[in-house]
Formats: structure tokens, C-alpha cells, sequence
């Protein structure tokens, strides 16, 4: 992985470090840079390792509702410690796995893990990590589970729609449960007689 100095892990407003590693993608290896994303919301989604129980039932609903993320404008990238040729054995033997048409980031060393905090050196695998990424490159919002808790594709579909939303509209902040149609929240209205 090449990236600008950084020897630190990632935090809510960081801006993300160019990033060049190799992916698995449309059949073929190719080079996954994060400069390519500039201008778009980018969805980095880490996950233990290819050929395992959970990973896929995350996957195949990430691949299920792939349109739905980008008719909001963002890329999905997913990310494990395995390499691009393991990816490519998954993605060709796995029904769920095969339905993916984004790309496939192999981070064997660890390096874009640790970078997240999601990297289990002991293990060297990655924990379950969700991270929405803004236009600018900027860490917007994330999720790190235990390896044994799977997550919902939806909820994270959510969760961009609402970051993207705050984006758009200055000034606003959205509640729990927010989505696309509810009433945003204005820091600083008045209050006084609405409880």
C-alpha cells in the first residue's frame, strides 16, 4: 500500500490518504486507488476473510442492493486480508460471492486494516469495519462489529443517505431512524412548545 504519511488510525473528519493496492475486479487484478473516488461517496467495507460463513451473506446483500448505493452517488469497495487471487477463486465458485460487481481490495499485509483499526494482528484478518467516505475524502461515519456479528446493508444505506443529506442541506442534523422524506433536525430552533 502506498499513502501520504500517516501512522495513525482513522477517525470521524480524517481525510483519506491516497491508497494504491490491488483489487480483484470485472474478472481481472487492477489497481484500486483512492483518487479515483474523489468527487463520489465511497462505501469501504471490511470483512475477516473470503471462503467463510457470515461474509457472504453480507456480501451477496451489498451485491443485491449495489444500484440502490449508486443512485446516491457512492462506490462500494470491499476490503479483506486475502489476495486478489483468492478473491477470484471465491468470486468463481460462490453463487452469493458472484453477483459482486465492485471491486475486491486484497490487503494481505494488513496495511489498509490497520489504517481502519479493523486489523486483527494475532489473526491477520479484519474485523467486520463499515466506513462511509464523503466526496472530499472525508471520513463521514463508522461501524467496526465483532467478527461473529453481521451486518445490514440497509442500515448502511441509511446511514449514507443521512450523511449525504447533512451534506446537502448545511445546518440540518438527522435523527435516530432518519430517512430520505423525514423532517431533518435545525441545531438552535426554537424549542419552546414542541415538547
Amino acid at each position: 500500500m502506498e499513502t501520504a504519511e500517516h501512522n495513525s488510525i482513522m477517525k470521524i473528519g480524517d481525510s483519506l490518504p491516497e491508497i494504491k493496492m490491488k483489487a480483484f475486479f470485472q474478472d481481472n487484478e487492477v489497481d484500486f486507488n483512492t483518487s479515483d473516488y474523489k468527487g463520489k461517496w465511497l462505501i469501504l467495507f471490511f470483512y475477516p476473510a473470503d471462503f467463510t460463513f457470515v461474509c457472504p451473506t453480507e456480501l451477496e446483500e451489498l451485491a443485491d442492493m449495489y444500484d440502490e448505493f449508486t443512485k446516491e452517488g457512492a462506490e462500494i469497495v470491499s476490503v479483506s486480508t486475502d489476495t486478489v487471487f483468492v478473491h477470484k477463486a471465491w468470486h468463481d465458485t460462490s453463487k452469493a460471492v458472484g453477483k459482486i460487481t465492485f471491486p475486491m481490495v486484497a490487503d494481505p499485509t494488513g496495511s489498509l486494516s490497520r489504517l481502519f483499526g479493523t486489523y486483527i494482528e494475532e489473526e491477520g484478518l479484519s474485523l467486520r469495519g463499515s466506513f462511509i467516505i464523503d466526496p472530499d475524502g472525508i471520513l463521514r461515519a463508522m461501524e467496526i462489529n465483532d467478527n461473529s456479528i453481521g451486518r445490514n446493508a440497509k442500515e448502511l444505506l441509511r446511514k449514507l443517505q443521512a450523511a449525504k443529506f447533512i451534506k446537502e442541506h448545511e445546518g440540518t442534523v438527522c435523527p435516530a431512524g432518519w430517512k430520505p422524506g423525514d423532517e431533518p433536525l435545525h441545531p438552535g430552533m426554537d424549542l419552546v412548545g414542541k415538547i
